[in-house]
């Protein structure tokens, strides 16, 4: 919202002159200052200067003029020629002239130069090139008797009157308007505001001006129309109008359009205007009907939908409520004559409105206002304050009668404790603060006082909020209000003590182990996106009856097509690993540590309780059974390289086991030791999954993706994943420091010959528990098959090492360690001796 300063004046007794004064006082009651645009730097001579004659230049690629304009007697009588490709204009208007010399913001020094095989002496100006606006699709043209040829334009212009810019936050639609936030200027500065909408009589109806009727209520609370005849097509808008308009970022485009601009920024109730010979019959305000059709003003035909609230007669929908007017009814801008005006100003429910800009796509001046509410007292006074406008600069006539069907909501008393502000804030306020800040604000305030006894009285504050202010329903934003005024600054800021506390629980002492592990073994950690769609699971082969694929569905998905919440890590990892490759990232191993959601078996109404009070414990237990559940996983993939390549050797490629070495690392770092198991569980290759389990207990899976999966997902190569549910592994609430021996080990290598069906890891537990406590390390680090350990077996070498604690084992100790450990891989798997 950008005013100029002479229009708050215009509201509030006293403005400081100075603009950034003026911004601060409105940071001070919460509004948000986006610029300050000060005086344009503009150094003459700019002169008034009228068009006499304008020659078309064709030759050219764009559509060029050359013109002669007359400057008057205050230039020396002299006529220039200028060259300009602005279209706007015809011969006769009166115009801004930058002669040579003259500097425009920028700064842009003005000079002669020769262009287009014309010498063109000086500029004709737009108000954007002027600073008077964001306008530069026109030259700014000069109403008629605004001035004369060769005045001095500096002036006339009034670039002396800065202009403040804020940003309305969505909850302060009262102040998408010169009235609000004047009122809001007023209570910071401490001084005396009136109120515009108190400036208009409005005198009692003599009948309707148009005969209307509202089939919504519920979305149309308000609709009132007045009739004005007689108006002069061709009448100009007024300067000083104009140059309102422009400051606050609007082009002047004809005198009722400008009207109901101006009149909209000025109260904050949007207005439309009718071409009366073009309305047939009643209005009619309704939802749309299906595949209904509305050409609006951009000139853009528009399907409507059912839920659409339009404006319609008897040939159909003239408009989209609240959001633009239609074509039909328009007033056309070359019309000559005289021409008969429906002024329209409605109060429309904002979230009728809000829905239909978004739809459409169509982010109007009056939808901007509509959907954080309007006003609804407003519609009577700004219809009379476009009549009567009207009628004076264009001569038109008010008809009598004036149409006003429905009534503005009233607006209930909040009830609030006198002293509440001051405890909120832990501030001692002067005397009276409460009720004079709520009076600023617009609220009628009643006292009331009772409990009269040996506890002392407790008054009780009575407000009932003002009409723009719907949003001021609860106590707490009455406390807002007095605080907002009073000033934030003045509410001390005392950092309250920090309860002594156990640090951080053991779950997230165990999810920070995890990612640390996973990062020092050279892991890097990514965020992947927690929604997937029915098309993820597809890619990764999960079976129709897989429980992965029941899913909790996002009632307001950032992504159409991606509407689930994840119940696996897997999707999003992989998406950035394709991201990742598709940008020359070929090896790479990537983890992340987050919650998935798991829709229960047979789901609990999920209850709605009121916002009235804190939910009971039973609407919080109900809660509770409600939420799906939400384990932390842990999930790793690979790619490309494990080991680079070089000068050293030729590296090696990820595989399956460095997938299953992540999940034992997360196994280690969580206090527990995994138990890998052979495994066939989509999306991994059936011969080339495991399972990692905590006793018997299945947490999670790792592996070679299986082959169908990678190209459909367009991974690289056997592409290797892990995923583990952390959550799923006990937790230990202390974790006993190692015990380190001082005693030197012995180390001894035993080759096993087994079935080549036997896993290696049964064949490696089997000697863990056969090699007692003794035992302190079994490494596999061989394996053959071949002639010499016959067909369908194979040869399993590993290294074991012992150490006691408290001695040096002798080789009698450490071989007998031995002997029984291979005993029960005997006994277990039926392991021979090589």
């Amino acid at each position: 919202m950008r005013v100029p300063l002479s229009w708050l004046r215009d509201h509030v007794a006293e403005v400081p002159v100075d603009a950034e004064a003026v911004g601060e006082a409105f940071v001070r009651v919460g509004l948000e200052l986006e610029e300050v645009h000060a005086t344009p730097e503009l150094t003459g001579p700019l002169t008034v200067g009228r068009v006499l004659e304008i020659e078309e230049l064709t030759e050219f690629k764009k559509p060029i003029r050359f013109c002669r304009v007359d400057l008057g007697g205050g230039a020396g009588g002299q006529t220039r020629g200028i060259v300009c490709g602005a279209r706007n204009f015809v011969a006769g208007d009166l115009v801004v002239v930058a002669q040579p010399g003259a500097v425009l913001p920028g700064p842009f020094p003005i000079s002669a130069r020769t262009t287009y095989g014309r010498t063109s002496d000086g500029m004709i100006c737009s108000a954007k090139e002027l600073g008077l606006g964001a306008d530069h699709s026109g030259i700014l043209v000069l109403p008629p008797g605004t001035a004369e040829p060769g005045d001095d334009a500096l002036p006339l212009l009034g670039v002396d009157d800065p202009v403040v810019e804020l940003a309305i936050t969505p909850d302060r639609g009262y102040c998408f308007a010169v009235r609000g936030i004047a009122r809001e200027l007023a209570a910071s500065l401490g001084e005396d505001y009136t109120d515009p909408a108190r400036r208009v009589q409005v005198p009692e109806a003599e009948g309707p001006a148009w005969p209307v009727r509202i089939a919504d209520e519920a979305a149309c609370p308000r609709f009132v129309t007045r009739r004005v005849t007689g108006v002069d097509a061709g009448a100009p808008t007024p300067w000083w109008m104009q140059r309102r308009l422009l400051a606050a970022g609007m082009r002047p485009i004809s005198l009722t359009v400008d009207v109901t601009n101006f009149v909209m920024l000025d109260l904050g109730q949007p207005i439309h205007a009718y071409d009366a010979t073009r309305l047939q019959g009643d209005i009619v305000v309704r939802r749309a009907e299906a595949g209904e059709k509305l050409r609006t003003l951009d000139d853009v035909e528009r399907t409507l939908d059912p839920d659409d609230l339009v404006i319609a007669d008897d040939s159909g929908t003239v408009g989209l409520a609240g959001v633009m007017g239609g074509a039909s009814t328009e007033i056309p801008l070359d019309k000559t004559g005289s021409v008969d005006v429906v002024i329209e100003a409605a109060h429309f429910a904002p979230t009728v409105i809000a829905r239909a800009a978004r739809r459409h796509k169509l982010p109007s001046e009056a939808a901007k206002r509509f959907e954080r509410s309007v006003d609804p007292q407003l519609p009577p006074i700004a219809a009379e304050r476009v009549a009567n406008l009207l009628v004076e600069h264009g001569g038109g006539r008010i008809e009598p009668g004036r149409t006003d069907i429905g009534a503005a909501p009233v607006l209930p008393p909040v009830r609030m404790p006198l002293d509440l502000p001051d405890r909120t804030a832990g501030v001692i306020y002067e005397r009276g603060a409460t009720v004079a800040r709520l009076t600023q604000v617009g609220c009628s305030v009643e006292l009331e006082t009772s409990g009269v006894g040996r506890t002392g009285s407790t008054t009780t504050v009575v407000a009932t909020p003002p009409s723009w202010r719907p949003d001021l329903d609860l106590p707490a934003a009455l406390v807002e209000e007095v605080l907002r005024l009073e000033g934030f600054e003045t509410i001390p800021s005392i950092l309250p003590p920090a309860p002594a506390g156990r640090g951080l629980s053991p779950a997230q002492l165990r999810k920070r182990a995890v990612s640390r592990a996973l990062a020092e073994a050279g892991h890097v950690e990514v965020e992947p996106f927690p929604f997937v769609g029915d098309a993820a699971w597809d890619a990764l082969g999960l079976p129709a009856d897989d429980v992965r694929r029941r899913t909790v569905t996002v009632a307001n998905p950032l992504d159409a097509d991606r509407d689930r919440l994840a119940t696996t890590l897997l999707p999003g990892l992989l998406e950035i690993l394709v991201r990742n490759k598709a940008r020359g990232f070929d090896d790479l191993a990537l983890y992340t540590v987050g919650q998935v959601v798991l829709p229960h078996h047979d789901p609990v109404p999920m209850p709605d309780p009121g916002v009235d009070g804190r939910p009971t414990d039973s609407e919080i237990a109900r809660i509770g059974a409600a939420l799906p559940a939400q384990p932390v996983h842990v999930g790793v993939v690979l790619s490309g390289d494990r080991e680079p390549r070089g000068w050293w050797g030729p590296g090696r490629r990820a595989g399956w086991q460095d997938a299953i070495e992540a999940g034992r690392l997360v196994g280690t770092a969580a206090g527990v030791v995994l138990r890998v198991t052979q495994a066939d569980l989509a999306p991994w290759h059936p011969g080339r999954c495991a399972a990692l389990r905590v006793g018997e207990w299945v947490v999670g899976h790792a592996g070679e993706l299986h082959p169908k999966v990678v190209e459909a997902l367009g991974l690289p190569p056997r592409t290797c994943a892990m995923e583990l549910d952390l959550d799923a592994i006990p937790l230990r609430d202390e974790r006993p420091a190692p015990r380190i021996s001082p005693y030197p080990p012995v180390s001894v290598d035993v080759a096993l010959v087994t079935d080549e069906a036997v896993p290696a890891a049964d064949v490696a537990a089997a000697l863990t528990e056969g090699g007692g406590e003794l035992l302190e390390e079994v490494r596999l680090f061989d394996v053959y098959t071949g002639a010499q350990v016959g067909d369908g077996n194979r040869s399993l070498a590993y290294a074991l090492r012992f150490r006691a604690a408290d001695r040096t084992l002798t080789n009698e100790e450490a071989n007998a360690a031995r002997d029984a450990a291979v005993a029960l891989a005997a006994e277990r798997v039926g392991a021979v001796l090589r």
